[in-house]
């Protein structure tokens, strides 16, 4: 029963990933750690391994409908590789909860990078510096490597504000370089972990089916939508993991504090004509 609930919630991972092109290891990472409880080591190497090969089933339907760049991808996913595989080996000799606690805060920073940006641009890819597009590709691969996270949180963002590339480009993109450094960073960490062959191939297969689902309704989601729900979804989640790593006297303070923000961040976008947060997303 647990096997089956834990592959029906792997089906939801799968869902975001093929929808929003990342999103897989933050929701999976905990399900694995919280659900199925697994280590977070393991689960951290679980999750990559899970994650990129979800990732190539989810790339099919963005190729045929041609939203792939693929000199950005590969040069950007070649950079990644580099990075995930220095981060998995550092990673795999830290403690879960400093990896955990530098996930959650990764994503919400991301998250409110998203929520704030200016416009992804058109559907052509704008020149950027190769040096750029190099070290942000290092940067983001060493982070997803080292916190066990595909980089889809990091890498849409990254393409979308920075590679000038526009939100559906940008989704199907990152499943590219997802499934690149993915595979390195597994690689980084397999040597410092046992994995559970039985429960990864089970929720390997669910994320498989639930990425080819959302992938086929990524096309019928604006670009706006999908920009706006990947930057409150990741905001979410990363506000639950960081509660997670609190000591227990202070976590019902700190969530007390999350849903006071989160009342009063809604009452101003739905009181105040001159509340920032109506401009989240349209800048």
């Amino acid at each position: 029963m647990t096997l089956a609930a834990i592959a029906l919630l792997a089906v939801l991972v799968g869902v975001t990933l093929g929808l929003l092109g990342g999103g897989g290891s933050i929701l999976l990472v905990p399900l694995l750690v919280y659900v199925a409880g697994v280590p977070t080591s393991s689960a951290i190497t679980t999750s990559l391994f899970v994650v990129g090969v979800t990732s190539l089933a989810a790339l099919l339907p963005h190729l045929r409908r041609g939203t792939v760049q693929w000199r950005t991808g590969l040069v950007f996913g070649g950079a990644a590789m580099a990075g995930a595989f220095a981060g998995g080996l550092i990673g795999g000799h830290l403690p879960g909860p400093v990896l955990l606690g530098g996930f959650a805060v990764m994503m919400i920073a991301t998250a409110i990078a998203m929520l704030r940006g200016r416009r992804a641009g058109t559907a052509a890819v704008h020149a950027r510096p190769s040096a750029r597009t190099l070290l942000t590709g290092v940067a983001v691969g060493a982070v997803a490597g080292l916190v066990g996270a595909g980089g889809g949180f990091l890498v849409v963002p990254a393409l979308a504000l920075l590679g000038g590339l526009t939100m559906p480009a940008a989704v199907g993109t990152s499943l590219l370089v997802i499934a690149l450094q993915s595979a390195a960073g597994f690689t980084g960490h397999l040597g410092a972990t046992d994995l559970d062959w039985l429960l990864t191939l089970a929720v390997t297969a669910a994320a498989v089916l639930g990425a080819l689902i959302g992938a086929h309704y990524a096309a019928r989601v604006s670009a706006a939508a999908l920009r706006q729900g990947f930057g409150w979804f990741v905001l979410a989640m990363g506000a639950f993991v960081l509660l997670q790593q609190l000591p227990a006297a202070a976590v019902l303070p700190a969530g007390a504090a999350v849903g006071a923000l989160a009342i009063a961040a809604g009452g101003c976008a739905l009181i105040s004509a001159r509340c920032p947060l109506r401009t989240f997303g349209h800048t």
